[in-house]
């Protein structure tokens, strides 16, 4: 009987720590060294976990779309970063925190829309 009890609660441990593996860490980011990224929006989700955005980016590699990831939809629309701010084919900046090891992408961590509404600081001195 004792062997079955802690067959059982050794499953339940298993079965509720699968979830909290599922959701990445962000120390792939580099946050103290914040770049800015300008590009043409070619997909945006806000959704949950993360919001995804992906840009069309022209720079010294040439043209190619790259995706970023931000904060959850619920902790952007409170910073004031709601789907009605950029529509795809719109050109905008982003602030991001790069990637360490030198990927494209990053983790937005502010955007200036095509009107210059700013949520968070893109063009604001380190």
């Amino acid at each position: 009987m004792k062997i079955t009890h802690l067959i059982a609660g050794m499953m339940l441990s298993l079965l509720t720590a699968v979830p909290a593996f599922a959701h990445h860490s962000a120390v792939m980011f580099d946050f103290q060294n914040t770049v800015i990224t300008e590009g043409k929006v070619v997909e945006v989700r806000f959704a949950n976990p993360h919001m995804h955005l992906v840009l069309e980016v022209t720079d010294a590699k040439g043209t190619r779309n790259i995706e970023f990831e931000g904060h959850s939809r619920n902790n952007m629309s409170r910073q004031g970063l709601t789907p009605n701010l950029f529509k795809v084919g719109d050109a905008i900046a982003i602030r991001i925190a790069p990637m360490r090891n030198g990927n494209d992408g990053g983790y937005v961590t502010a955007v200036r829309g095509p009107d210059g509404t700013e949520v968070g600081r893109v063009t604001a001195a380190d």
